[in-house]
């Protein structure tokens, strides 16, 4: 029996914080479907379900391997881009509808029972029971009979996905739709713009990207003079391309994305001032076979390094932290040839380097 009104009309408001803190349907569904990381590199298959008492499978699982960080949380990737940001939560496949009919009507029993369930509080409980059970619908929200049960197995029900790591729980707690259904091999309505795609999942690899902890090469190394050229290099060998892979494979549905991170260009910080770069912006790019500027070599002492830095001054006696920053050109590609581009991404060292007067003697 639809109504008038907007989509999210019995929902919104005082309704929906008491939905929210009775736990009724939207912190299930999150707690059960974060995101693992199983920390095996780019063989990895394993893949993890349920997440509450229940022993329910579920499936709004993400499935992270390749260059990752291994506790499961975010990498060490910072985008250059600051407006950019990945995404606080999505809505991704949850449970099937038996099972779904068993998670959600014991939450409803459980919350119709607790304390002060009264008001509006108990008539969002009182619509939300009606929506799963009888057909309750209101403009583009359809109704499901018992809960969709007669077409347990053609598709699964959809839900809201907290993204762990968004430190803003305002952000990470907006995708607040009710569950959905959503048949198999078709994509969810259109105005669920947070459902999860491949897009997403590539923003996701970016967040958990693992870059290489690169040191630069120096000459001299950790010790150089005042007036002395210091030459600073990466070698190809350990200054490669890394990828990261998201996926998510539940029956019905399986989409994956893999994040690549290409190295382009080296940042030099002396730490101080009363100092040169070489170049002068203190930007080394990439040469042609992959390496950044050049390693010292003997008999090159009176020469200008392409990549490299020259102290004015004493360190005293402490140090100057020399800031190396490398720049990633960051790609992705998808389930059905999607890809794209990503903001380009950072990862800085810090090395301590002594700077000595030069010692005269005279005669």
């Amino acid at each position: 029996m639809p109504v008038s009104g907007p989509r999210r009309k019995f929902f919104g408001g005082t309704v929906a914080l008491a939905l929210a803190t009775s736990a009724v349907v939207l912190a299930a569904p999150n707690a059960a479907a974060e995101p693992v990381d199983t920390g095996k590199g780019s063989g990895s298959t394993e893949q993890t379900g349920g997440g509450d008492e229940t022993g329910i499978y579920a499936a709004a699982r993400i499935q992270y391997s390749g260059s990752v960080s291994k506790d499961g949380g975010a990498g060490n990737v910072t985008s250059a881009d600051v407006s950019w940001d990945p995404p606080p939560c999505w809505y991704a496949p949850y449970l099937g509808a038996k099972d779904f009919k068993k998670k959600m009507s014991a939450d409803l029993e459980k919350a119709a029972s607790a304390p002060g369930m009264a008001g509006h509080a108990g008539a969002a409980i009182g619509q939300t029971r009606a929506h799963y059970e009888d057909g309750f619908s209101w403009e583009d929200n359809p109704g499901y009979e018992d809960y969709n049960v007669d077409k347990d197995g053609e598709g699964m029900f959809w839900a809201g996905v907290e993204n762990p790591d968004e430190p803003d729980i305002l952000k990470r707690s907006s995708c607040t739709d009710l569950p959905f259904w959503v048949d198999n091999g078709e994509a969810p309505p259109p105005r669920y713009e947070e459902a999860i795609t491949p897009e997403i999942l590539a923003a996701l690899a970016y967040q958990h990207m693992q870059l290489p902890d690169t040191k630069v090469s120096l000459a001299p190394e950790k010790t150089t003079k005042v007036n002395l050229p210091t030459w600073a290099w990466l070698d190809k060998a350990v200054f490669d391309e890394v990828q990261a892979t998201a996926a998510i494979n539940v029956p019905g549905f399986a989409i994956q994305a893999t994040t690549t991170a290409k190295p382009v260009s080296l940042k030099l910080e002396p730490g101080t001032p009363d100092a040169e770069t070489y170049p002068a912006s203190g930007t080394c790019t990439i040469n042609a076979d992959g390496s950044i500027g050049e390693p010292y070599a003997k008999g090159k002492a009176d020469q200008t390094p392409p990549c490299g830095i020259k102290y004015l001054r004493s360190s005293g006696d402490g140090t100057f932290d020399l800031q190396a920053t490398i720049t990633w050109e960051i790609a992705w590609t998808g389930t059905g040839g999607a890809g794209g581009d990503l903001p380009d991404g950072t990862f800085e060292n810090a090395q301590a380097v002594t700077v000595q007067e030069i010692q005269a003697v005279n005669r």
